[in-house]
Formats: structure tokens, sequence, C-alpha cells
């Protein structure tokens, strides 16, 4: 991620003008704004393959898979970021700021990679932690093959689960469980 002024810090507006003008993905976090970059060909093909995954896992009347072109707030914090997956479940509530922000995703996904993975797995995962809809926040790491889960327990704290080849990952609140080796079969090298 790369900051448009790395001293300036911008108002919720001019974020929300910047992301219109350019028609770019931009993070708006602590009032920096970040520039969203592509990612490559294995990151890509590993979000492709956990969103079908996990689409074939949830009841489409229910619940719906988002691609990274969602935005998610996360009110408590103001954070503005594009997770790589999200899912949503019941009707979509929208931030009162930003009509294109969803405010109660149920479960959100990352890929890791190695310039975002601290970020993930450190700050991001602090905003995200203070969604009260969220129920799981999975991490997709392609070195080692693993998956990784922090499910919300029903008293609200977190358990953090972890799944290499050969396992699967349970995820209680979709009813189903994702398992690495088929997301990771045929790697691009």
């Amino acid at each position: 991620m790369s900051a448009l002024a790395p001293h300036h810090v911008f108002s919720y507006d001019a974020y929300l003008e910047h992301e219109k003008l350019t028609g770019a993905k931009h993070e708006f976090v602590n009032g920096q704004v970040f520039a969203m970059s592509g990612g490559t060909p294995e990151h890509a093909r590993l979000t492709f393959r956990v969103a079908a995954a996990l689409d074939r896992m949830i009841d489409p009347a229910r619940c719906r898979v988002f691609s990274s072109d969602l935005k998610v707030r996360v009110r408590a914090t103001g954070l503005a970021t594009y997770p790589d997956v999200a899912i949503g479940c019941g009707e979509l509530e929208l931030d009162g700021e930003d009509a294109l922000a969803v405010v109660n995703p149920k479960v959100l996904v990352e890929v890791l990679s190695p310039s975002t993975e601290a970020y993930d797995r450190g700050e991001k995962w602090s905003h995200f932690r203070r969604i009260a809809s969220l129920e799981a926040y999975v991490l997709v790491s392609p070195l080692p093959q693993r998956l990784e889960c922090y499910a919300r327990t029903d008293e609200g704290s977190w358990v953090h689960r972890i799944a290499d080849k050969g396992e699967t990952l349970q995820l209680p609140c979709l009813g189903g469980a994702l398992a690495p080796d088929p997301l990771f079969e045929h790697a691009i090298a």
C-alpha cells in the first residue's frame, strides 16, 4: 500500500471524492488513504477458489458471497477497505456516510501476501474484530499452505483455528468447512 500524501490527514468525504474521481479502490484508515494494488496471479487464483468454495457452502436464500469489489466499513474505527472475500447474511446494512460500503459482514477473508501479512494479521484484524456482525475472519496463507480462522464464540471472545494440508477448517457460522488441499491444488509456480 502506498499513501497518497503520507503526512496529510484526509476527511472521509475527501476520501470518497478521491475514489469517485479516480475510479480506483483505496483503503481509508486513520485519515490516511492507501491505493489498493493488484495481486499476483496466485493471489487472484486463491481468492477466486476460496470465494467459490464459500459460495457452494452457504445457503443462497440467506447469505451472499462478495468479491473484493465490495467495500466494508468498520463504524467503530472508521476503516474502509476491500477484503478479498466477504459474506453478508440477511439484509445488507450500508454505512450512513458511504452508500457503497457495507457495515454488517458475517465473514471476511484475506489472502495473505508478504507485503500485507503483518497488516492483515495485526492492525486490520484489530479493526475487523470490532464489527458486531462479524463471526469469522479467515486468513489464507500460500506459504505455508494453510487456512486460519478467528471465530467469535457465543460469549463474544475469539478462538483461533488452523488447518494445514490434509485437514479441514470448520466454519460453524456457515455450517460447513473449508479444506486447504483443493484450494492450493495446482498452485501457480
